[in-house]
């Protein structure tokens, strides 16, 4: 016969206070908008900054910021492994392309969220050529994996200004 399923009540005494103590310094946690954190590598023509991390919060599955990419900005063709990625548009035009030849697109406006799956491959474009765009990004991990896909020739060609935030770098030659 098993032991029953009940805690011993010092235990739970014990637990109840250590737990409230825990959680003041370990639960939830308000980032303030202006309180995000732009110690991160910076690219000419756009500006991240992040909000949820590990080294600021604690945070273990996902990472999440903001980021402004500049007018007419495109990202090469790649996918992002495991990682599944959400945008929020806050201001500006996103174009998304994908599929194997980049044959289908979309655009995203002020108040659309883009779902981005595991292993889709895509490209990102700011569809508006005099606007920034301005973006809130959530990944699925704190690491940022990015696969570049060299042998699709992408419709939109980024040899103009390439799309860079912390997860799409300029690509080197």
């Amino acid at each position: 016969m098993s032991e029953p399923l009940h805690d011993h009540p010092h235990d739970h005494d014990h637990h109840h206070d250590h737990a409230e103590d825990h959680w003041k310094h370990n639960g939830v946690r308000v980032i303030k908008g202006d309180r995000l954190d732009d110690n991160t590598a910076q690219t000419p023509g756009m500006y991240r900054q992040a909000a949820i991390n590990h080294a600021r919060v604690g945070a273990q599955k996902i990472w999440a910021g903001t980021v402004t990419i500049q007018p007419d900005a495109k990202t090469g063709v790649h996918h992002h492994g495991e990682l599944e990625s959400v945008i929020y548009v806050v201001r500006g035009r996103a174009r998304m392309r994908w599929g194997d030849r980049l044959e289908y697109v979309a655009e995203a406006e002020p108040g659309d969220f883009i779902f981005v799956p595991p292993f889709v491959p895509h490209q990102e474009i700011n569809a508006d050529p005099n606007e920034p765009l301005e973006c809130v990004l959530v990944r699925s991990d704190n690491e940022a994996v990015v696969v570049n896909i060299t042998d699709v020739d992408p419709v939109e060609k980024p040899e103009a200004v390439y799309w860079i935030d912390p997860i799409h770098k300029q690509p080197t030659p």
